[in-house]
């Protein structure tokens, strides 16, 4: 069995239904469904009910949050790659197990992009994935949750945090990526249709306060300074900044931009810029 798709869902039948919908109709139907509800007491078991002959598993009880019911899920999944689809949001289309399913060569992750939709402006993004991953990657941003597969093994001895409220899948990737090193693919292909808002939207200090505390714990002051300075820069300047520091051809004109911008702001004085050079050059 190749994927595990599963959704967790707390009094959100509306959004729930939209989510089964997107996952039974895949054109690959080598997976298998599972979903963690909380109790709801909203008509979300009754819409659940509706599809028990396309749902491998399912539960309806309390839960101790949201980490605590994804690591239900992940002790009854079979597949190999897991994914985490939850109630209100969608895969993208009908095709995109069928899409994923030969990407993946053996990696360890694999994560491909959201789609950010908003109904309202009738309008919509994709994220951005970076060009490759580092700990700039994680320190003020994370890569899709729901645009993840993630080989089923990585949890058998660190599932998610559960003492955490907002940012257990975030701090899984830190350990998983940057710390053990394992194997990640990014991959253009849009995975899922994000919903609105959402939990990490109205919790944001929440998640801020979890993310910082355990970067402390891992990095040294100074290493930690350096990242915070990095970060001042958008998510998609960073990653086309890191992209020319790459770039043997980009380096000298890069580098020369660079002293001069801070030769202006130093003589101007309309701003203090401390910019660390050193990571510019290769050794």
């Amino acid at each position: 069995m190749k994927f595990s798709i599963i959704t967790i869902n707390y009094n959100n039948s509306s959004g729930l239904g939209k989510t089964i919908e997107s996952v039974v109709n895949q054109s690959y139907k080598d997976f298998e469904y599972i979903i963690i509800d909380g109790g709801s007491t909203d008509g979300s078991v009754e819409i659940i009910k509706s599809y028990t002959d396309k749902i491998t598993y399912w539960v309806s009880e309390p839960d101790g949050g949201i980490y605590n019911a994804m690591n239900k899920g992940i002790r009854q999944a079979k597949g190999d790659y897991l994914n985490f689809m939850n109630s209100g949001d969608e895969l993208y289309d009908k095709t995109v197990l069928e899409n994923i399913a030969p990407e993946l060569s053996g990696s360890d992750i694999l994560v491909g992009k959201d789609y950010h939709y908003d109904t309202v402006s009738n309008q919509g993004f994709a994220s951005i994935l970076p060009t490759r991953i580092s700990m700039v990657t994680f320190f003020k941003s994370t890569l899709p949750h729901q645009g993840a597969f993630i080989r089923r093994t990585l949890f058998n001895k660190a599932p998610y945090n559960e003492n955490l409220r907002i940012a257990a899948d975030w701090e899984f990737y830190v350990k998983k990526i940057i710390i053990d090193n394992c194997h990640i693919k990014l991959t253009p292909i849009i995975v899922s249709r994000r919903a609105q808002g959402g939990i990490s939207s109205s919790q944001a200090d929440t998640q801020r306060k979890e993310r910082e505390a355990f970067l402390h714990q891992i990095l040294p002051s100074g290493v930690y300074r350096d990242y915070e300075t990095l970060s001042l820069l958008d998510q998609s300047t960073l990653y086309k900044f890191m992209h020319l520091c790459e770039c043997t051809k980009a380096i000298k004109p890069l580098t020369l931009c660079i002293k001069l911008l801070y030769r202006f702001f130093s003589t101007s004085n309309s701003c203090h810029l401390r910019l660390p050079l050193t990571f510019l050059y290769k050794h």
